[in-house]
């Protein structure tokens, strides 16, 4: 598969040859079907989380300043970003100083995910769902389990969507999974970890 659609903004902000992050040219190769999920804990000016959805061959992208909850009473702000590449599904490492997103970046949470979203009782594409601002997903994490919804409350240049768990079997009021599993389900590293190895500073 070649370059992937919607990565213009992506490649625009980003310099190949100072950045270890994934230039956007390889694609989806295989494998399971079923679209995945990542969730990217990133130390740059603030620190924050990247939730990510495979959606026809990107990732679309919001940014989680308090990271996501399993405690469905909570709203957590999600800012849209500009779509990544698919393997940006693996990248963990430094970003370096004077590049955009510069920073450490750690696998926090990665797996499949299920579109559930309907609509009048029909089930609604990703795509659509997305454009109409209301998705309703199931994620198979390793730290997150069950339901989610996404919802936008701006639109234009004050977009900005809510990222809500559901009740369900993967709610849990008393789990801080953001403050007591710090560790990548990629390589079991902290940020403080990955900066010192790979040569950052948090």
């Amino acid at each position: 598969m070649g370059r992937q659609s919607g990565l213009e903004d992506y490649e625009r902000k980003r310099n190949p040859d100072k950045t270890p992050e994934p230039s956007g040219k390889n694609g989806r190769k295989g494998g399971d079907d079923r679209p995945i999920f990542v969730i990217q804990e990133h130390d740059a000016s603030t620190l924050h989380y990247d939730f990510r959805l495979e959606v026809e061959g990107v990732l679309k992208s919001w940014a989680v300043p308090k990271g996501p909850s399993t405690d469905p009473s909570e709203k957590r702000l999600a800012m849209p970003t500009e779509d990544h590449p698919y393997d940006y599904k693996d990248f963990e490492g430094v970003i370096p100083e004077g590049e955009y997103g510069a920073g450490t970046v750690i696998v926090w949470d990665t797996g499949p995910y299920e579109n559930v979203t309907e609509q009048d009782g029909e089930p609604v594409a990703m795509t659509d769902a997305i454009d109409r601002g209301h998705v309703h997903i199931v994620l198979h994490g390793e730290k997150l389990q069950g339901g989610y919804a996404l919802r936008r409350i701006g639109k234009g240049k004050d977009e900005r969507w809510l990222l809500i768990k559901t009740r369900d079997e993967g709610a849990d009021a008393r789990r801080k999974p953001v403050n007591t599993e710090p560790e990548s389900v990629k390589t079991g590293r902290t940020l403080d970890q990955v900066a010192e190895e790979e040569g950052g500073e948090r």
